[in-house]
């Protein structure tokens, strides 16, 4: 789009107080506004779906202060002088899973988490779909990794040893109608642009297969291949094998400057001191464009994206099998989004969700009760039997596209050692597996790295207890008694599971991090039992009074003082 065309559309939608200039083969955008939807706006008039030449909106928002990073208390100089061949910046599915296929290589990988544990972004507050790509045409980077990931995923899990399961996809229409407009998408989709597992189903076989689904549904587009994940599992299993064969990570570590000079990262300043990498990969997410303006070579922007998902009981769980949608109803309120679906997670439970909101607030995951009333307005099209009553939590995880709606993963522009893996949203927990090999190999061929003859793909995970039969518990608890006292009764968790948590090679001695790694306080009462011995656990495991036991960071205690002339311990 020529930039004078540009210029009058904005003139047009907002008269002078925007314009647009065409500067290093980027589209700026410059000038105020007071609505942050006006201020999205302006920057998705410009773009073009998938085009290389990004939007950089430097429009300022007026109707609300600036928020700042959220930055971790630690400070010290644990790092400081540190020279990693590759120095990894974010702690989600992207910067994991490429610090394991880096590990296959004879390179020093240091990996930089701000947030005091892995998967606390967008990569662990996500549904955990494993997509077919059937909403993915030819010519953007989604596309072009989407089946290659897919396929990807059934060895990968296997070598991490997580769940996951082929659970299979229904897109359902409830108009006849629409059947000949339909066949010809999934067609196309089929034969064109590499979807090859699509089909066209009848109602009578979704009514077979799923009964409690929509029984005026008319047809359905089938995909076998859609599977479910657990998303932090993933991230967590990434990191504990990149880990086991040489990796560093380093969690509370943010990065807070940058030294740039003819076109090189000299130097990387974090709150744990100075690090000089050979190379750098920015996967940070919601910030990833501001860490391409450290490095002198923003391009993009990123405009944040909240969306909420509903997590319910297991017993809504046998209700359905697999992953279901709507298709063409319509959302009450402002949303981008075809209004999610609804999924039966790797763990039994079915997730509602998510709705997609423009946000400004890069890390505020709140959960608002508009975001869960529309998405069950839709998805009680799906399933009429869905109930708010078996709700049991809901979270909100903050997305990162950018205005062109497709992955960056390419070197710097201006700056020459660093690689942006940006951009990624939806499906980027399903093409992780296939962008990490990419830019892996990317650093490792800059580099001239020899291969780590020595590399394990393997991780085994430690015991899981709900997963066993009786005879094998009985053999585990002779072997050691811990394992036999449970400590979440919904779950199934035990006292020797989550000390199995703490000595991991990346031990995050908070409630959440045990929380996400073994599931205590997920289920029906959400931790109402289970968090107090889970707290006292820990407290014993590192040797603290109770007031020293974190919820999920520095910032959250959990226990102030002992109450009643108790003491702390009791």
């Amino acid at each position: 789009m020529k930039i004078r065309a540009i210029n009058r559309k904005l003139k047009k939608q907002y008269g002078n107080a925007v314009n647009a200039s065409y500067e290093d083969g980027c589209i700026v955008l410059r000038g105020n506004l007071d609505k942050w939807d006006d201020v999205v706006a302006a920057g998705m008039l410009c773009a073009e779906p998938y085009s290389k030449c990004h939007v950089v909106n430097d429009i300022v928002f007026t109707g609300a202060e600036a928020q700042k990073m959220r930055m971790p208390s630690l400070k010290d100089k644990a790092l400081e002088g540190d020279k990693p061949d590759v120095l990894i910046i974010g702690g989600g599915i992207s910067g994991c899973s490429i610090a394991r296929e880096l590990s296959r290589f004879k390179l020093d990988i240091l990996l930089l988490e701000k947030e005091a544990d892995l998967a606390l972004g967008a990569s662990g507050r996500n549904d955990g779909e494993v997509h077919p790509g059937i909403d993915l045409s030819r010519g953007s980077l989604k596309h072009k990794y989407i089946r290659r990931a897919n396929r990807m995923y059934d060895a990968v899990c296997a070598e991490l040893d997580i769940p996951f399961k082929r659970v299979g996809q229904y897109a359902c229409f409830g108009k006849m109608s629409w059947l000949p407009v339909v066949w010809l998408f999934v067609q196309k989709r089929k034969y064109i642009d590499g979807i090859d597992d699509a089909k066209l189903v009848l109602g009578s076989k979704i009514r077979k297969t799923e009964p409690n689904l929509n029984s005026d549904f008319a047809f359905a587009i089938s995909n076998p291949s859609s599977g479910c994940v657990s998303p932090y599992n993933l991230v967590i299993a990434y990191a504990e094998n990149a880990v086991a064969n040489g990796a560093r990570v380093s969690l509370n570590t943010a990065v807070t400057g940058m030294e740039v000079k003819n076109g090189r990262i000299n130097a990387v300043m974090t709150n744990r001191g100075t690090v000089y990498p050979k190379i750098v990969i920015n996967c940070a997410g919601v910030f990833s464009d501001e860490v391409a303006r450290m490095a002198n070579d923003r391009f993009f922007s990123i405009h944040p994206r909240r969306g909420t998902n509903s997590i319910l009981d297991k017993k809504a769980g046998k209700r359905m099998g697999m992953i279901a949608s709507v298709v063409g109803a319509s959302i009450p309120g402002k949303t981008r989004t075809k209004g999610g679906g609804i999924l039966h997670t790797v763990h039994d439970n079915l997730l509602i969700g998510p709705d997609a909101v423009e946000t400004y607030e890069r890390e505020n995951t709140a959960t608002s009760p508009d975001s869960i009333e529309r998405v069950f307005a839709k998805q009680k099209v799906t399933m009429p039997t869905l109930s708010e009553k078996d709700i049991i939590t809901y979270f909100t995880g903050v997305r990162a596209p950018t205005y062109e709606e497709d992955f960056i993963i390419e070197w710097g522009r201006k700056t020459e050692n660093i690689i942006h893996v940006a951009g990624i949203q939806s499906p980027g927990l399903t093409t992780a597996p296939a962008v990490a090999e990419d830019v892996a190999q990317m650093a490792a061929s800059a580099l001239k790295a020899e291969k780590n003859e020595s590399f394990n793909p393997v991780r085994h995970a430690p015991p899981h207890l709900a997963a066993m039969s009786d005879s094998e518990r009985a053999e585990l608890i002779k072997q050691n008694p811990d394992y036999g006292v449970i400590v979440c009764r919904c779950e199934e968790v035990s006292r020797g599971e989550i000390l199995d948590a703490l000595n991991s090679p990346i031990c995050v001695p908070t409630v959440d991090g045990i929380k996400k790694r073994l599931r205590p306080g997920m289920g029906r009462c959400q931790g109402g039992f289970c968090s107090p011995l889970v707290t006292k656990i820990i407290a014993e495991y590192l040797g603290v009074p109770l007031s020293e036991v974190k919820k999920s960071s520095e910032q959250s205690p959990i226990v102030f003082e002992s109450v009643k002339g108790g003491g702390e311990n009791e």
